[in-house]
């Protein structure tokens, strides 16, 4: 059983920054960052193989987020940059047994999830 914690979330003025953390208690093969936004579905943000440190972007967060890992510590995080209005969403951390790669965005590729962090930017 693994256990995912966020940390980070808040509220934000459009085109600041927000860092989410992600404390994990298992090892993974992959990591992710998701995000829902009310009425609408749980979508990929960002991604992260574990053992190389390879990342995948959601088109409309490349260049504005960053995904990275601390190994040592267990800790995934998600710098935001210039966030948007429509970055508000609540933020969740996914874990995976297995090497996502094309597929990153299938929810059902996640065995485990943490309880999310609010994001909200105007």
């Amino acid at each position: 059983h693994v256990q995912l914690v966020e940390s980070g979330g808040g509220s934000v003025q459009a085109g600041g920054s927000l860092r989410l953390s992600c404390a994990a208690s298992g090892h993974s093969l992959t990591m992710a960052w998701f995000r829902q936004a009310p009425g609408k579905e749980r979508e990929g943000v960002a991604s992260i193989l574990t053992s190389g440190g390879v990342t995948f972007y959601d088109p409309s967060v490349k260049g504005r987020f960053t995904i990275s890992q601390d190994n040592v510590k267990n800790i995934l995080y998600l710098q935001m940059n210039s966030l948007k209005p429509e970055d508000t969403a609540m933020y969740y951390c996914a874990h995976a047994p297995v090497y996502c790669r094309t597929d990153w965005r299938d929810i059902g590729q996640y065995d485990f999830w943490g309880q999310g962090t609010q994001v909200t930017v105007s």
